[in-house]
């Protein structure tokens, strides 16, 4: 991958290699460790956590966007129940996702779309999850400071954020989502040339039916009903006072 990476203006590989893999006798990958997380555990964890922490955990699960995906997400890029996925975090910086599949619109049930316009309280810019400085979060910070103790109390051995995709994934199939429109979601490319034929993805009205339908599977949070202000009442007299007492 490194060798290949190397091109010229043209898109070329500069330093094009065929390799053997039987010849160099490349080890066979097998039981690599995939932790996922159930609906009973995501509901348990949303619940663990209040704030910013919270809408993540349950963002997370609820769209399957990569952890590098979430920290990117600025307010602009939330839409009613659409979320633009444009940008990847690395190391503090933003960065164009890896590959152009990354590049998506990912449609999330109504519950999860109130729960995060609640957090973001009528803010029109900046990072949707940030620091106090409003710097975007940490990788190792929020596994540190939140989810590990999580799953410590919980007696689950620790994860990463990852857990929470291969959440969300088994749960479109179990819903039965169209399958290029699952990828679509997810950020993973076509399979096949009849994915290409396919023009699911370009249906937002059948994708926000099939987001509202599939739903989360895990229970969420409780978003607080907004209460209505009152009016300022002009000031009343002492005799006005003892008339409506």
């Amino acid at each position: 991958m490194v060798v290949a990476s190397a091109v010229n203006d043209k898109g070329e590989e500069i330093y094009p290699v065929k390799w053997n893999h039987d010849f160099m006798d490349l080890p066979e990958v097998k039981d690599q460790r995939t932790p996922t997380f159930s609906a009973e555990e995501i509901s348990t964890i949303v619940s663990k956590v209040a704030g910013q922490y919270q809408v993540l955990y349950a963002l997370l699960a609820g769209t399957g966007l990569r952890i590098e995906e979430a920290f990117a997400l600025q307010v602009e890029d939330i839409e009613h129940s659409v979320i633009r996925v444009r940008h990847s975090m690395w190391n503090g910086k933003v960065y164009s996702p890896k590959t152009a599949a990354g590049i998506r619109e990912v449609d999330i049930h109504t519950s999860l779309a109130e729960l995060l316009h609640n957090h973001l309280n009528g803010r029109s810019t900046g990072f949707v999850f940030r620091s106090a400085v409003g710097t975007p979060l940490a990788r190792s910070n929020v596994l540190r400071r939140s989810l590990h103790k999580i799953l410590g109390e919980m007696g689950r051995e620790k994860c990463g954020f990852h857990a929470f995709r291969r959440y969300r994934v088994t749960h479109l199939r179990k819903q039965r989502v169209p399958e290029d429109l699952l990828r679509f979601w997810i950020g993973h490319a076509d399979k096949s040339v009849t994915d290409g034929y396919s023009k699911v993805k370009e249906d937002a009205e059948f994708r926000r039916f099939t987001a509202e339908q599939a739903g989360l599977g895990f229970h969420m949070p409780t978003v607080a009903p907004k209460l209505p202000v009152a009016p300022c009442c002009t000031k009343k007299s002492s005799t006005e006072f003892a008339i409506t007492a």
